[in-house]
This record gives C-alpha cells, sequence and structure tokens, in this order.
C-alpha cells in the first residue's frame, strides 16, 4: 500500500518552539524528526514500502516520487525551503494527480498529512474550500473524497488545546469526513517537544505500519512469516450489526488444489508472503535490512543456511502447479501460490477469499473437501485426464434456461397459437401438447397472468367443438381435461393452481399406435 508523506512548508511552521536546551526548534523542525523516526521504521519493517514526500504551502512540489530508498527522503527532509501562505486544497489536488499517475484509481493508498493546523487566510484556505463545497461544479470539485482507495492521517504539531481554541481542529474533523470516515487526526500530547512528537508518530506506526506476523502450519511443519502489506480487518454489508473480522494469526494450510481447479478466482486483496529467518539464539534475522551491509549480508548467509518451511512449500507449489487453501479464521479461506515476476524470480503470494463457507462456487463448502484418498476412485481419472471440478449446481441457473419472455403481444400470440396447432393434431401431439400447454402456465402463473389461463380455457373448449366427426376420440378428452386444469389454476386456490405443479396427459381407455402414455 503506497503512502505520500505530505509536508507544510508554509510560514507558519517556523514559529519557534520552546524546549529545554539552548539550541533552539521551529514546528518544521518537529516534524522532520517525527517522519525521520517513521522512515527509519519502515525502512526496518516495512521495505518494500513506496513512499513519496510532497511539500505545500500555496503551491505543492514533488520533492521525492514514489522510492524504496529512505535515505534519499530523510536527507530531502532536511532540504525543504520556507515559503508562503498554506494552500491545503492545492496539496490535496497534487496527491490526487500523483497517485493516479503512478497506481492508478484501485491501488489504495495512504496519506500522512504533516501539518500545524494553522488553515491558511483568504481565498484557497482550508475554511474557504469547506464554505464552498456544496456550490461547486463538477469541474472544480472539492479533491476529497480522493478517487482511489485511501486513508488520511493528520499529524498536528500542535496539542489538542491549541487547536480547540480556533476552528482548525473542526475544519481536519471535515477533511476526515469527506474522505468517507477513513482516517484519523493525531495531535501532540502536552507540551510541544521532541519526546512528544516521537510519541505521536509512535501511534502511527501502531496503528498504520505495525508488520504482520503470523505462523503458517501444515500439519506438524511451521515457519514464521510476514504478510505484506498488511490484511485489512473486512467488514460484511449483510450483517445486521456489521462486526470487521481480521485473520488469525495462526494460518493452517487444510489443502492442496490444481491451479486449473480453482481457475482465477476474484479475491478481496493480494499479500507477499515472506518467511522470517531465526537464528540460534531466537532473534529475527529477517526480512528487516540493518543499517551495516556486512551485518546484513551475515545475517542473510545464516538465514539461508536454516531450513525453512515456507522455502519448501513455494518450490513445491511452483514445481508442482498447485496452490495451498489456507484458513483464515471461522468460515475464512484463502489461497497460497507462486507468482512470477521475471522468467528468474518468483514469490510466495495469498489471495484472501471473501468470508463465507463456500467461497467458490464451483469448488462447493471447503469443509466438504477432502483427500483423493477418501474417494472410492480417482477422481481425476488413472491418467489425470478429467477433473471433479466445477461442480454441477443441483438447480439450473436462471441464464442457462429457456425463459419464457412476452415483451411484445407478438411472443404472446405465438405461444398461444403453437398450442392450438398442437391441439388439432392430438392425440399425435399429446407429449408436445402438454409440454407447451405447461411453460405457458407457469408463465402466467409468475407473472400473475391468471386472466390469460382462463383465456386459454375457452380456446381449448371451443376447439373441443369445432373437432369434426373424424377426429379420434381422445382428442376431445384431452382438450376437456387441459381446459378445466387451466381453470382451476385461474382461480389460484387448489393444490393444481402451484407453480411446480404440471399437466399431466389424462389416462383414457382409448389407445392409438402414436400415443404415448404416461
Amino acid at each position: 500500500m503506497p503512502t505520500v508523506v505530505v509536508v507544510d512548508v508554509s510560514l507558519s511552521m517556523t514559529r519557534p518552539v520552546s524546549v529545554e536546551g539552548s539550541e533552539e526548534y521551529q514546528r518544521k523542525h518537529l516534524a522532520a524528526h517525527g517522519l525521520t523516526m517513521l522512515f527509519e521504521h519502515m525502512a526496518t519493517n516495512y521495505k518494500l514500502e513506496f513512499t513519496a514526500l510532497v511539500v505545500f504551502s500555496s503551491l505543492w512540489e514533488l520533492m521525492v516520487p514514489f522510492t524504496r530508498d529512505y535515505n534519499t527522503l530523510q536527507e530531502a527532509l532536511s532540504n525543504m525551503d520556507d515559503y508562503d501562505k498554506t494552500c491545503l486544497e492545492s496539496a490535496l489536488l497534487g496527491v490526487c494527480n500523483i497517485v493516479q499517475q503512478e497506481w492508478g484509481a484501485a491501488i489504495p493508498c495512504q496519506v500522512v498529512l504533516v501539518t500545524d493546523g494553522c488553515l491558511g487566510i483568504g481565498r484557497g484556505s482550508l475554511r474557504h474550500s469547506l464554505a464552498t463545497h456544496s456550490q461547486r461544479s463538477d469541474s472544480n470539485r472539492f479533491p476529497l473524497p480522493f478517487p482511489f482507495p485511501s486513508k488520511l492521517y493528520v499529524m498536528c504539531m500542535a496539542n489538542l488545546e491549541e487547536l480547540q481554541s480556533t476552528d482548525s481542529l473542526d475544519c481536519l474533523e471535515r477533511l476526515i469526513d469527506l474522505n468517507n470516515g477513513e482516517g484519523q487526526i493525531f495531535t501532540i500530547d502536552g507540551p510541544l517537544c521532541l519526546k512528544n512528537v516521537q510519541s505521536m508518530f509512535g501511534k502511527l506506526i501502531d496503528l498504520a505500519y505495525t508488520p504482520f506476523h503470523a505462523v503458517l502450519k501444515c500439519g506438524h511443519l511451521t515457519s514464521d512469516v510476514q504478510v505484506f502489506p498488511r490484511p485489512e480487518p473486512f467488514i460484511i454489508d449483510e450483517e445486521i450489526d456489521p462486526i470487521p473480522k481480521a485473520i488469525n494469526t495462526d494460518l493452517e494450510i487444510v489443502g492442496f488444489v490444481d491451479i486449473a481447479d480453482i481457475s482465477s478466482p476474484p479475491v478481496l486483496s493480494r499479500h507477499l508472503v515472506l518467511p522470517i529467518a531465526l537464528n540460534r539464539e531466537g532473534d529475527e534475522v529477517g526480512p528487516g535490512i540493518t543499517d551495516d551491509t556486512e551485518d546484513e549480508n551475515s545475517a542473510n548467509q545464516i538465514a539461508g543456511k536454516i531450513p525453512n518451511f515456507c522455502v519448501l512449500l513455494h518450490g513445491s507449489l511452483k514445481v508442482e502447479g498447485m496452490v495451498a487453501l489456507v484458513q483464515l479464521g471461522p468460515e475464512w479461506y484463502g489461497m497460497l501460490y507462486s507468482q512470477a515476476d521475471s522468467k528468474k524470480k518468483s514469490n510466495l503470494m495469498m489471495s484472501l477469499f471473501e468470508p463465507g463457507p463456500e467461497p467458490l462456487p464451483w469448488l462447493g463448502k471447503m469443509a466438504q473437501l477432502g483427500p483423493i484418498s477418501d474417494a472410492k476412485e480417482n477422481p481425476y481419472g488413472e491418467d489425470d485426464n478429467k477433473s471433479p471440478f466445477p461442480l454441477q449446481p443441483k438447480n439450473k441457473r436462471s441464464y442457462a434456461q429457456n425463459v419464457t419472455v412476452w415483451i411484445k403481444p407478438s411472443g404472446l400470440q405465438t405461444d398461444v397459437q403453437k398450442i392450438l396447432r398442437n391441439a388439432r393434431k392430438l392425440p399425435e401431439k399429446t407429449q408436445t401438447f402438454y409440454k407447451e400447454l405447461n411453460r405457458l402456465r407457469k408463465a402466467a402463473l409468475a407473472f400473475g397472468f391468471l386472466e390469460l389461463l382462463k383465456g386459454v380455457a375457452d380456446m381449448l373448449e371451443r376447439e373441443c367443438t369445432l373437432l369434426p366427426d373424424t377426429a379420434h376420440p381422445d382428442a376431445a378428452f384431452q382438450l376437456t381435461h387441459a381446459a378445466q386444469q387451466l381453470k382451476v389454476a385461474s382461480t389460484g386456490a387448489s393444490e393444481y393452481a402451484a407453480y411446480d405443479h404440471n399437466i399431466a396427459p389424462l389416462q383414457t381407455d382409448f389407445s392409438g399406435s402414436s400415443t404415448e402414455r404416461m
């Protein structure tokens, strides 16, 4: 999940701060100190995170484009100049442009806004932007909510009492509300000093940048892993009182499936699974990075000599062309698989399915899957020339059936004429007659078109009176029987009016070579 750090470099950030000691600090120095702490943490625990640095006053500037080089980001903090007044709206517009050009509108992004809480003055200030928010056209809309999934974290170089003395806190809270409530405001607890700034940025790290460590299990084999980026809690919309569901720290593999069987399923998110190697004393030696290159190389050499189940699993899935189904929590599953970045490099990935007992309908319920050895015969065949998947649904899907549609009068007229044509050829067309009759009957009941049933019944009675003397006796009995059944169905007051009931041919004493009995 990329991060954009937006730093206020307006004149208000140069206000001095009374700190114990001889050295004089400004608010921008406190901001740089807190961001240095954040970058050092990310360099150690979130080294795969892409981060960009933007500064703004009345205009905005991209100081560092998205990078994983945190040394460059820290150097840029010491090269920030001071500019004029605060214009937060222009900075947010800049963030929109930067993220959409680099990542598009589908990748979630975290925006860390560092400011002193001063909203600016006059046109372009945050007060003016919020006051004119409802009066804007689509071509001049306010940049919040962002056009991409995001969380906005506001880091205020001020304490709560200072913000509450003006309307700054209310305006900043309005920003979070405009971003669909995704984000949070952090303020300094107590006086403005380096220690309290560290505490504030520590809260941000605990909330958004804590690595997700888990234990990957398969039978008796286990491996400590880091899942990156950390999985977000999922909220089920169908529940009356939605409760966020978080994945367990114990990820248990419940089985393996061919890639062809699982195909390309819909997923909530995708994550890298990185092994965490432990040395003999039990201290972590990966996946973080160290400042000393020699120490890093020696740590990697030690980690490379220790057997790791995660490495074994990755190689096995890659060679066998399979995926591992992993249980994330109660009735929540995902899959582990190997994904190639290039011809020589591949990674172990984990995708999260939607919570539920049957996230992939063509596999059926996950709890009912079992090993091949439990089956009476190999479901894949002796030569691996067939597959038990996809499972066929018990009920035919609506889009897989011939649905009766009467959008135009001609469609209804055609169906009625088809019944009358078959009625004149009874008893030879008995089966076709009742098939078309039952199709029209079900459609009329589904649409609530009971008058149609009575009208067709009258037509069949009229056809019965118009039968020639040479007609087969069975024809009159079948027409009368069908007309009576339709009349009963048109009342809707008996068991014969049920939708699933089918009109069966009348059993008579007449038998013809062309008449089929039921």
